[in-house]
């Protein structure tokens, strides 16, 4: 599949989400000595321009991103993500916003190696311009699941695999859940991310008590909604994490609300944080 492109949604609520979860794991990691191997399985860009036509079109980074730059929480998990994103515009103004990939090249130590995948010919040649020339990067143009196949497990055996995909086929549901039950079986002390989308309540709980199903143990549930459920449109998304840092709950439990109260749409927004399978 690959007519979806990510230039169009960087930097919207979900966004804020997975990256602050995101640069939570990637804070924790650094916390040994020891390297750690970054994989993303749905790359993107790298990273995007917001004066761009594609971020242009909906402005969806308006309603994320938009709304905390500058800003400082007193919460530490939204700061760093915060303090990062302004690293990154110098000017004061939110000129670029980055995708997954510049993020963990940005907070990650010159030890740490990361592994991208990125299917999409043009985003992959993007990709390579923003990250790939950096040391210990390494970029693939290669399909995400086979990409879990062939890279895991790295030779680090530490690390944080971020699997995103668009979902915009609904066979990535399965296919997901597929994917992630043989990588951990490949990769059982890795720390696995798994954003997802909430379109309908119904099929978001029957995905994850897919997830929560697989008999794989300490998964931690991260949501959050900017509206209430309806029958159409993204109204909120999620991370599943697998052997999540001891320390991601409760700093859950401070950014959670304060990302409720930026981000959600007339005080209309819920958020969602349960152990779905005991460590």
């Amino acid at each position: 599949m690959l007519s979806y492109r990510h230039s169009y949604h960087a930097g919207n609520f979900a966004d804020v989400l997975k990256h602050c979860t995101q640069l939570a794991i990637i804070e924790y990691l650094k916390k040994k000595e020891k390297p750690f191997c970054y994989h993303d399985t749905h790359s993107g860009a790298g990273g995007y321009t917001v004066a761009s036509a594609e971020m242009q079109k909906n402005g969806e980074y308006q309603s994320g991103v938009g709304k905390l730059f500058g800003r400082r929480t007193g919460v530490k998990m939204v700061d760093q993500y915060t303090d990062l994103i302004a690293s990154l515009n110098p000017t004061g103004r939110l000129n670029t916003y980055p995708g997954s990939p510049q993020i963990t090249l940005k907070a990650r130590r010159s030890i740490d190696r990361m592994q991208l995948t990125e299917l999409h010919p043009a985003d992959y040649s993007h990709l390579q311009e923003v990250v790939g020339k950096a040391k210990k990067v390494k970029v693939y143009q290669q399909d995400a699941w086979q990409g879990l196949k062939a890279l895991l497990p790295p030779a680090e055996k530490r690390g944080l695999v971020l699997i995103d995909p668009s979902y915009e086929v609904k066979q990535d549901y399965k296919t997901v859940a597929a994917s992630l039950q043989q990588a951990h079986k490949r990769f059982s002390s890795g720390i696995f991310a798994i954003w997802y989308p909430v379109l309908t309540r119904n099929a978001t709980e029957q995905f994850v008590g897919q997830m929560a199903n697989l008999g794989i143990r300490n998964m931690l549930r991260i949501e959050h909604c900017v509206l209430p459920d309806v029958e159409r449109g993204m109204t909120g998304s999620g991370m599943i994490v697998v052997n999540p840092p001891y320390t991601l709950k409760a700093d859950m439990e401070m950014a959670l609300p304060v990302l409720d109260q930026l981000l959600s749409e007339g005080g209309c927004g819920s958020t969602v944080l349960e152990q779905l399978a005991d460590e």
